[in-house]
């Protein structure tokens, strides 16, 4: 199971990534929220527990850390604020130049 998170994680990682490096601005956004989920899952992952108990039980077995979900939590909110934000220069950016390819935006450099 371990495998198949960290190759899930990987993949998301790959996709947000390459998403973000398009020149589409709508595609950049789109990367940046899959970026934000790889990293979700991935700390998410870290407080998983081998399967042998349920994590809410108090009974001798392992159990799992409620800190990666706190993070994750925190991600959340984050990465909420985060896309509210680049949706909105979007917007402005789409309104302004009447564009979503970055080659055409003129006047950034300035």
């Amino acid at each position: 199971m371990e495998l198949l998170t960290a190759i899930t994680v990987g993949f998301l990682f790959a996709v947000g990534i390459f998403q973000m490096l398009r020149r589409n601005i709508i595609r950049s956004a789109i990367g940046l929220v899959i970026l934000a989920n790889a990293v979700n899952l991935f700390l998410l992952s870290t407080g998983a527990y081998d399967g042998l108990v349920a994590a809410y039980t108090t009974s001798t077995g392992q159990r799992s850390d409620a800190l990666p979900q706190a993070l994750v939590l925190t991600a959340i909110v984050i990465s909420m604020g985060g896309t509210a934000f680049v949706l909105s220069m979007l917007y402005i950016i789409s309104s302004r130049y009447k564009t979503a390819d970055m080659d055409e935006v003129r006047g950034l450099k300035n």
